[in-house]
């Protein structure tokens, strides 16, 4: 379609690689969904764009805006595939990442084995060099140890080297001359500076961050570098954008240089779109789960706002930058169905993934997965190749579901077949539970948003446990992460650590950092091409009562003066006392970080409109689905989901398919169209 201009939004999973088509000029919006490539994502990305602009006449060349949500920093640090790295660190600070703190998993069990370091000993080199707490220089660094270091870096054939000296974050002079060095003699080398990556205190966070950071740096280069030269081949003329971890959009270049701030780059985008379309629905407070191939994300959102935090376990690595507070469990459609040395049914948390996949795909899978327990029982179509290309086999499904699952519990393979999706709905519902009771929240006064290939499937399954009084189901649920793309604005952050207590004198310092962070972050807008009427900032204070060690984030208005310090500090309080039920109004506030946010606001896609049709629902077909023991086997009318009209009611048993999911709704469901398209699904006495 010459003339027209599109934005392609683009989630790379551990299964599938989603697409959604946004005509600007016109405001549909189109979806797709292929397998992904796990040897190298950005082939299915390619391929995926090929199809989808050939399928609705797309001009490649009027690609305007491309943005991208990545899991190659997230999968690199789960299999450990980057060679080690150099780092140059303060003299008697070689270990501090080995360490650590003596927070973990399971405190008093000495057998739990660490991570191991993603820089050997023998990579990690002391410096003489130091920086006092307030920023002045004790010891000048001493430049010949830099220069021996770097080359026994370059003798080892080390490709990506960190730099995280004492107390960088207020004077970052000593990381810029070793980094100088660096550069002079390993040009190619991937370069990460805690002062640029995390200038923040806390000496192990930071270190952590920024070898994280150099681990994954060089193959996020290669992947970014190669996704960019694919898109130029295909004629393709804008840069794409990455969304990274708080769910903002980053430019590539500056993902290439912060690649630690991508790690949660797709489980962001979904909750960015949850949010927003939960939102513009008239439910604000959603407890989200997405559903994919390998796992299940949960999250929630309370007043039209994703939670956020800064300190996130990365494969076992502390990561500290903002990130959407998302907590992932190993269940998704590709888990595996076990039986443990007790004879206890488990699901997950090994997946098929997309090659060779669940046995249905006849791919070479041989595990039993969620998904062949679905196609067995009905409640996928044997008929219909899934994400419109893989062709499912229920009678080898079946074998291997007796084989495996049914024989050895001596069970029929529908029983076999309902406990499968059973035990993994009941994980999935334990971490929404639990996700809702760490904030002191009820299931009861939420909305369960189910999205992900995987999610409408066992939505009703889930909220059997989960409790909560309706069920929002949004158009293409298996390719929500992709519309939230293009729901994503361009954003960065900006943080100096100050450590002063909140009193007038102190008052006045938080004012000048904030003028500082602005003119960076005026200039970094600038330098990614923002117009000024599209620029926007976010202020925040992190704050704690003296003695405490754990900070809460305060927002501050837009301008901030010296009238405002009273209204802060009740602010605080008036957190902290809903964050963990006191406050301690006669404590001194100690203030951490000012913390600023640009945001490049973008244009959203248009709210997608159901049909205005006010004829009945049309079956495509009715056939057998077996709902459990309490229902049995059922005729059930399937809908194709694009079908059904504004304020259509569907009661149950029913199925919705649309391209990128499936809907149950079961006997005891009844479901319903809101003007946004989206099903509504109640249980009915």
């Amino acid at each position: 379609m010459p003339g027209n201009k599109w934005k392609i939004g683009v989630d790379v999973g551990g299964t599938f690689t989603d697409f959604t088509l946004l005509n600007q000029n016109t405001g549909a919006l189109n979806f797709y969904k292929i397998p992904s490539t796990p040897e190298d994502p950005s082939l299915a990305v390619e391929k995926g764009l090929l199809e989808l602009t050939e399928l609705y006449h797309v001009d490649t060349s009027g690609i305007d805006y491309f943005g991208h949500g990545t899991t190659v920093a997230l999968n690199m640090l789960l299999e450990r595939r980057a060679p080690t790295i150099g780092l140059l660190t303060t003299k008697g600070f070689r270990d501090v990442i080995e360490i650590a703190r003596q927070t973990r998993p399971h405190l008093y069990d000495y057998s739990v084995k660490r991570p191991p370091p993603l820089s050997r000993r023998v990579d990690r080199k002391e410096i003489t060099e130091r920086i006092a707490a307030d920023g002045s220089i004790l010891t000048s660094i001493n430049m010949e140890e830099v220069q021996l270091a770097v080359r026994q870096f370059k003798k080892r054939n080390i490709k990506a080297v960190a730099i995280c000296f004492l107390h960088a974050y207020l004077r970052p002079d000593h990381e810029i001359l070793a980094s100088e060095v660096v550069r002079r003699l390993m040009p190619d080398a991937f370069l990460s500076l805690s002062s640029e990556v995390l200038p923040e205190f806390r000496e192990y966070e930071r270190a952590s961050t920024t070898t994280v950071n150099a681990y994954v740096g060089p193959k996020m280069q290669e992947y970014l570098n190669r996704l960019e030269k694919r898109l130029i081949q295909n004629n393709v003329k804008t840069s794409p954008h990455i969304i990274h971890s708080n769910g903002g959009m980053l430019t590539v270049k500056t993902a290439a240089k912060l690649p630690v701030r991508t790690c949660l780059s797709g489980p962001a985008a979904g909750v960015v779109g949850a949010a927003s379309i939960s939102s513009s629905a008239g439910y604000p407070n959603i407890l989200a789960f997405d559903v994919g191939g390998t796992s299940t994300d949960v999250s929630l959102v309370l007043d039209g706002q994703p939670l956020f935090t800064s300190e996130r376990t990365v494969a076992g690595y502390p990561v500290k930058s903002p990130a959407i507070d998302v907590t992932a469990i190993g269940a998704g459609g590709g888990s595996i169905a076990w039986i443990d040395d007790g004879g206890a049914l488990k699901v997950g948390p090994h997946s098929a993934g997309a090659s060779p996949g669940p046995v249905a795909y006849g791919l070479g899978g041989k595990n039993i997965t969620l998904t062949d327990a679905n196609l067995i029982l009905g409640r996928l179509n044997p008929n219909t190749p899934l994400a419109g290309n893989i062709s499912l086999d229920v009678e080898t499904a079946y074998i291997e579901m007796e084989n495996q699952i049914a024989n050895p519990l001596n069970m029929s393979v529908e029983a076999a077949a309902t406990g499968i999706i059973k035990v993994a709905s009941s994980g999935i519902a334990r971490a929404i539970r639990g996700v809702a009771s760490a904030k002191g929240n009820s299931p009861s006064e939420f909305t369960l948003f189910a999205y992900g290939g995987a999610g409408p499937l066992c939505a009703a399954d889930v909220n059997e446990e989960v409790g909560c009084p309706k069920i929002i189901i949004p158009p293409a649920p298996g390719t929500l992460c992709a519309r939230g793309i293009l729901l994503s604005d361009l954003s960065f952050d900006f943080v100096r650590s100050l450590l002063v207590f909140a009193d007038k004198r102190a008052w006045e310092t938080v004012i000048n950092n904030f003028e500082a962070l602005k003119e960076q972050a005026r200039q970094f807008l600038i330098n990614d091409g923002v117009i000024l009427k599209a620029r926007s900032f976010k202020y925040y204070l992190e704050a704690r009562y003296k003695g405490q060690s754990y900070e809460l984030r305060i927002q501050l208005p837009d301008r901030i003066n010296s009238k405002y310090l009273a209204k802060f500090i009740d602010a605080f309080h008036i957190e902290h006392k809903k964050e963990f039920g006191y406050e301690l109004l006669k404590r001194p506030i100690e203030i951490v970080n000012c913390r600023l946010e640009a945001v490049g606001k973008t244009s959203k896609p248009i709210t997608e409109k159901p049909s205005q049709n006010k004829t009945r629902p049309t079956v495509k077909e009715t056939r057998k689905v077996y709902f459990g023991s309490a229902f049995g086997w059922r005729d059930t009318p399937v809908y194709g989901r694009s079908c059904i009209s504004y304020r259509a009611k569907i009661k149950g048993p029913a199925i919705i398919e649309e391209m990128s999911s499936t809907t149950i709704l079961p006997p005891n469901y009844e479901a319903k169209t809101d003007n946004g398209a989206n099903l509504i699904l109640m249980e009915v006495p």
